[in-house]
């Protein structure tokens, strides 16, 4: 059972922390078209993911492929998922901008929020482009899930937008992070995540403060609801990361490897290493309980 026990930061402690954010932004901050060689040739016999972190690793299915599919597999599967990233991130755009509309503009914490918001346009272009370079097409989601996202970003009150956006930057992070050193990956995916990982870096302390000033004012009610909208959202998140086109793309059927992947104790493995942080974050909070928990289970980002 898990105890709401938040280490709830001071009020005026809003402020510094977002001085200490706009200043990091100030000396660390990217332009990806500039940064980044977008003319560079994508070479085929480098992955673009560590191949344990692919969906199929170890099913029969993966076996099947060969040397050569399975690196296909994983640049579309990373493509897949930054098309998540950008909807989710075009999401959170809207999410922060309702954010500011109800604070003071003039405060440092507001201020944060729009260059938070301008880092996120920029990376929504840098995934599109590596989209495009790693051979994929951004596939429209699901309608359920489409529309989701579309209620979610209406909704979405404080601690939702935060919690929200502290999972979906997590997840990313925890895989990029583990890309950027590996000189077996390709060029254009190490760079696109040392620029995306600086700068979450940011983002995911501005989400992660804000969830935990305001998750403790709110009532038991509110908290309920919470938990199982934010359940909702992380179910579908997870569930869409690898969109089931891809297998088609390197000759598989992509409703039977679907259902592979889904079973494959490799990838819910590899789903729960990178949520481990935030699971952590928001379970000790009381965040992650009720049906809501339930939603997380299934997704596969508590494990087995």
């Amino acid at each position: 059972m898990t105890a709401e026990v938040v280490a709830k930061p001071k009020t005026t402690d809003r402020e510094d922390i977002a001085k200490r954010l706009l200043r990091g932004s100030a000396k660390a901050s990217f332009d990806p078209l500039v940064e980044i060689d977008w003319d560079a040739p994508v070479d085929p016999d480098m992955w673009a993911i560590r191949p344990e972190r692919i969906s199929l690793y170890g099913t029969h299915l993966w076996n099947q492929l060969s040397d050569g599919k399975r690196k296909e597999l994983s640049r579309l599967e990373v493509a897949s998922v930054a098309t998540i990233g950008i909807w989710f991130e075009t999401i959170l755009m809207q999410m922060l901008v309702r954010h500011a509309y109800h604070n003071d503009p003039t405060s440092l914490h507001v201020q944060y929020a729009y260059t938070e918001i301008a880092d996120e346009c920029r990376h929504t272009v840098m995934f599109a482009k590596m989209v495009q370079k790693l051979g994929w097409e951004a596939h429209r989601l699901d309608p359920v899930t489409f529309h989701l996202g579309r209620v979610f970003k209406a909704i979405a009150h404080g601690p939702l937008i935060f919690a929200g956006a502290l999972f979906v930057e997590e997840v990313l992070d925890q895989l990029q992070r583990e890309a950027v050193p590996d000189e077996q990956i390709l060029p254009l995916v190490r760079s696109v995540a040392r620029i995306h990982v600086t700068e979450e870096a940011r983002h995911m302390r501005y989400a992660r403060e804000e969830f935990q000033r305001d998750w403790p004012e709110r009532g038991a009610l509110n908290k309920a609801y919470s938990r199982i909208v934010l359940g909702l959202v992380t179910y579908y998140s997870a569930t869409r990361l690898i969109n089931p086109k891809v297998y088609a793309q390197v000759g598989l059927d992509p409703k039977e490897a679907y259902r592979v992947a889904r079973a494959n104790p490799h990838w819910v493995e590899t789903k729960t290493w990178a949520a481990r942080k935030v699971v952590g974050t928001l379970d000790t909070a009381g965040a992650i309980t009720g049906l809501g928990r339930y939603f997380w289970k299934k997704a596969g980002l508590l494990g087995r």
